[in-house]
């Protein structure tokens, strides 16, 4: 039985019988009888005597089980060493279900019908019966007038109703209006642009005009112009419609380990940069600050599954035996020159066993680099562990881009710890407050305030203002500001309480100057400002280190800053005077609400 589409019901007269209009010319029925006479060819779907969409589930149903079985069959062959072509009855009728029903859904049978089916506007697209029933088989003439529909309300588009900016349609060459209306009828992929066109800019420039024209909203204030769109193909963005500007702001000099650093910090938070540079200026003033570099090794942890939790915790003790490391090693650092596996740490979760390689990574963030090298080692571990499944290269225990305890127990990346001596008339007069009062406030909210809110790595101020100022500016992941801000904040009296000693502790700053978003023009100006653009010729790793170490510095100043601010009872007033705007908006407010 073939389900067919219904036509549009006839007009339903007072008594509840169907009322039909009459021909209008004579040859309406002829024409009418040829059609229906003429037999349609025979579908793969009829050989069911089941509606279409209950055939096709049925392949469907049919397919993916087979499937499964087999994948799961041969599995176990490959397990116990069983030759594949070695086959059963069940197997091989299941071999012949899996080949007919590719065969079946190859031709996608039935999946025309419905798709040009659901494409078709009518009231009655749902309405189905069996076109054999005689009792049903309406003879509708093309041309209804019999009733008369009232027409649709007007249609109000959300960009009319909340008053957006009016689209400003450029005036594109014939050729680029061409390509426009292609993507816009799906003709042509939108993120296919660059590779069809060879550019990448004019491959933006009408992304950007079939983006305003598909969503009724204009981009004008997005600036196309002025930015390198070469540099970022296969790397830092795709599908680009132009670049998004802030402000990038120097705190500074920090006087840093004997060096000066001029900061730059890309932020739209007012009084950032300068709160931060009245941290620098006291800093300054005393001596400067100094840092060290306590750990430095990029992580990646996957996870992998045992039939059973023992034959887990035989892994576990396979790599972290000592015997073991040397040849882990050797495996790991094929991924690059720089790559330097340094530990291995397992643990368990039931038979689930979580890996978390740690390495050295040169002047590289390093993520791409460890996670080549932990691949490498688990195609080796095989080798001893055939029944080992791995689930993911990422087993979230690394841990990336999330507060985790084993990122502020272990560190990872660069694990960084800053230190400044402040004298008691610098915390007079340059940060209008006293030394008993920093470390007072410094006890109650950085410490005990955080433990209170179970704050994970969140013993600080506002550490992670710092960081992603100078990420961006940088070309840092600022995703990754999530564990690099993790800061512990000390503050203690020394010298019979007339200065202050300050602290930062940062287990875990993830920064790289090659890679990445520091290429770009702009984050590789950042980079060269602070003496550390892409990889030292000195020694691998070493620029990556000191702007590990910078980051530190300039959250040490900011730190002291507001710290100062608050205790002063500074913060809000300033605030009030930088951080607000002065433009009016009533007039776009009224707008917007009438």
């Amino acid at each position: 039985m073939d389900i067919r589409r219904r036509p549009p019901k006839p007009p339903v007269n007072p008594d509840g019988s169907y009322r039909f209009q009459k021909d209008r010319s004579p040859s309406s029925s002829d024409d009418h009888r040829r059609r229906t006479t003429i037999a349609p060819p025979p579908k793969a779907s009829d050989a069911l005597p089941l509606p279409l969409y209950l055939t096709n589930a049925v392949f469907f149903t049919l397919f993916f089980s087979v499937a499964y079985y087999l994948l799961h069959r041969w599995r176990d062959k490959i397990r116990y060493n069983t030759p594949l072509h070695v086959v059963t009855i069940t197997e091989l009728g299941a071999l012949v279900a899996l080949i007919a029903s590719f065969i079946y859904l190859l031709g996608f049978f039935g999946i025309d019908f419905v798709q040009s089916f659901i494409s078709r506007a009518s009231g009655d697209a749902w309405d189905l019966a069996d076109s054999n029933d005689a009792d049903t088989n309406f003879l509708i003439n093309d041309d209804h007038r019999l009733v008369t529909c009232s027409p649709p309300p007007p249609v109000v588009s959300v960009a009319k109703l909340s008053n957006p900016d009016p689209i400003v349609t450029e005036s594109l060459p014939e050729e680029d209006e061409e390509i426009v209306k292609s993507v816009l009828d799906g003709a042509i992929p939108s993120y296919s642009l660059e590779s069809r066109l060879g550019d990448c800019k004019r491959a933006a420039s009408i992304r950007r005009e079939a983006l305003q024209r598909i969503t009724g909203k204009s981009i004008e204030g997005l600036p196309l112009d002025g930015f390198d769109y070469e540099s970022i193909l296969g790397q830092c963005c795709e599908m680009p419609v132009g670049y998004v500007q802030i402000p990038v702001g120097i705190a500074g000099p920090l006087l840093l380990d004997g060096f000066e650093y001029s900061v730059p910090m890309a932020t739209t938070e007012g009084c950032l940069v300068a709160s931060t540079n009245r941290g620098c200026k006291a800093m300054y003033i005393s001596g400067g600050a100094t840092s060290t570099v306590l750990k430095d090794g990029m992580t990646r942890a996957p996870v992998v599954r045992f039939a059973s939790a023992r034959r887990a915790a035989e892994l576990k003790f396979f790599l972290e035996s000592p015997e073991n490391f040397d040849t882990l090693a050797v495996v790991f650092n094929r991924s690059s020159r720089f790559a330097r596996l340094q530990s291995v740490m397992c643990t368990l979760a039931g038979k689930n066993a979580y890996v978390r390689f740690s390495c050295s990574t040169g002047d590289a963030m390093g993520m791409n680099m460890v996670s080549k090298g932990v691949q490498n080692v688990l195609e080796f571990l095989t080798d001893d562990f055939p029944d080992m499944d791995v689930i993911g290269i990422s087993g979230n225990y690394c841990s990336d881009k999330k507060p985790a305890a084993v990122n502020w127990i272990e560190g990872r990346g660069k694990s960084v710890v800053c230190e400044a001596v402040i004298r008691g008339e610098i915390v007079n007069k340059v940060l209008k407050t006293s030394v008993a009062a920093l470390v007072e406030l410094n006890m109650l909210k950085n410490l005990t305030g955080s433990a209170v809110a179970g704050s994970l790595g969140g013993f600080n101020a506002h550490a992670s203002n710092i960081v992603s100022a100078v990420f961006i500016a940088t070309g840092q992941d600022p995703a990754q500001n999530v564990e690099s801000s993790q800061c512990i904040t000390m503050m203690e009296a020394i010298n019979d309480g007339k200065d202050i000693h300050i602290s930062v502790t940062m287990p875990s700053i993830e920064v790289g100057t090659v890679g990445g978003g520091t290429q770009l023009a702009s984050q590789s100006a950042c980079l060269n400002l602070l003496g550390v653009k892409g990889a030292s010729t000195e020694s691998p790793g070493m620029n990556s280190r000191r702007l590990a170490t910078i980051v530190a510095g300039a959250v040490l100043a900011g730190e002291l800053s507001l710290m100062s601010a608050i205790a002063a009872g500074q913060l809000v007033r300033s605030h009030m005077k930088y951080n607000r705007s002065s433009r009016d908006i009533s007039g776009a407010t009224t707008a917007t609400t009438t």
